[in-house]
């Protein structure tokens, strides 16, 4: 059963089960307590970031027969992987898609930011041509910080760094020789925040970056500077960055993900009262850019989601390990 499943689901998962390794049924409903009824009957479900993975739900699976849970995402922060263990149900993701995707559409966040090409955009389509209010700056010369250097902040770095002439201050727990390669240097978390023009997340969300950035770390960013965020929503005090929206500190931005997103992205909202008056306050701002978590979402990434997933589903039912099996207390890096 593959929970949380769009059009595009449909066309991926079933160009890469050509061989037929498994039989796929869809639905849109996210998975979460009251929606774990469905899975009974199979014997794995397919599930994507926002859906509901704790120890009730997999309670609730186990008795349902679910042998496997397939997360089509990288990050396993819904997951109770204990409870998965002690219920026998083994846990595999995608460790790894196109970097490239989620670096370049936190590229474009800048960019559209600093340009204003948001506000440039929906002036136009009202027939208003004037420039006032518009202006940017220069991002060569300028300086980007980045905060976890796996696959996709690495290259972030490398793109800012050799494409537009930005230095690249890093921070991460495990220095990346590739950072070094381009010129980027690994300096304190403190200093990358009061010397970046641009300050860019890319770290998974632990127990140890929940709301890393909060009240004290947005005071410490340069006046003025821009913070994006295309990794986990909860990294950042949503409310923390409003107030620092609001006392003119922090000077943009640009969001692929919310905090509490789940009730919110991935679905069509237009026609309804959306009830959440933070998410609701930041959309205000016309310094902030909001996207629904697709940062990801590109022709490369959804095949290689797809064609990971199908063979973690043969190596499961071969008795085979490979590199996306996810086991309680063990260290795994997210990329």
């Amino acid at each position: 059963m593959v929970f949380s499943a769009r059009s595009y689901d449909h066309k991926f998962l079933g160009e890469a089960n050509r061989e037929g390794i498994c039989t796929f049924h869809f639905t849109e409903a996210s998975l979460k307590k009251d929606t774990s009824i469905m899975a009974s009957g199979f014997e794995a479900v397919c599930c994507f970031v926002n859906d509901d993975l704790g120890a009730e739900v997999l309670d609730n699976l186990a008795t349902e027969g679910i042998k496997l849970v397939l997360l089509r995402c990288t990050g396993f922060n819904n997951v109770d992987l204990e409870a998965a263990e002690r219920l026998g149900i083994t846990v595999m993701r995608v460790a790894k898609y196109s970097p490239y995707a989620v670096a370049e559409f936190a590229v474009g966040l800048m960019l559209t930011l600093n340009r204003k090409i948001h506000r440039a955009y929906n002036r136009v389509r009202e027939e208003n041509f004037l420039l006032d209010g518009l202006m940017g700056f220069d991002m060569k010369g300028k300086t980007v910080g980045i905060l976890g250097t796996g696959k996709i902040g690495a290259i972030v770095g490398r793109i800012l760094s050799q494409g537009f002439g930005m230095k690249v201050l890093a921070y991460d727990v495990r220095e990346n020789p590739t950072v070094k390669e381009y010129g980027g240097i690994y300096v304190p978390v403190e200093e990358l925040l009061k010397n970046s023009d641009i300050v860019t997340l890319h770290l998974p969300l632990t127990p140890d970056t929940h709301h890393l950035i909060d009240e004290k770390m947005l005071s410490m960013m340069k006046e003025g500077a821009m913070l994006i965020n295309t990794s986990r929503g909860a990294i950042i005090d949503t409310k923390a960055l409003i107030e620092s929206l609001r006392k003119r500190h922090l000077g943009a931005a640009g969001l692929d993900v919310y905090e509490e997103e789940g009730d919110i992205f991935y679905k069509n909202l237009s026609e309804q009262i959306i009830e959440d008056e933070v998410f609701l306050l930041l959309l205000t701002f016309p310094n902030v850019v909001v996207t629904g978590h697709q940062a990801y979402f590109t022709r490369e990434a959804l095949t290689h989601i797809a064609d990971t997933t199908i063979r973690n589903v043969a190596d499961f039912l071969a008795d085979r390990t490979n590199e996306n099996l996810l086991v309680a207390k063990e260290v795994i890096r997210q990329a």
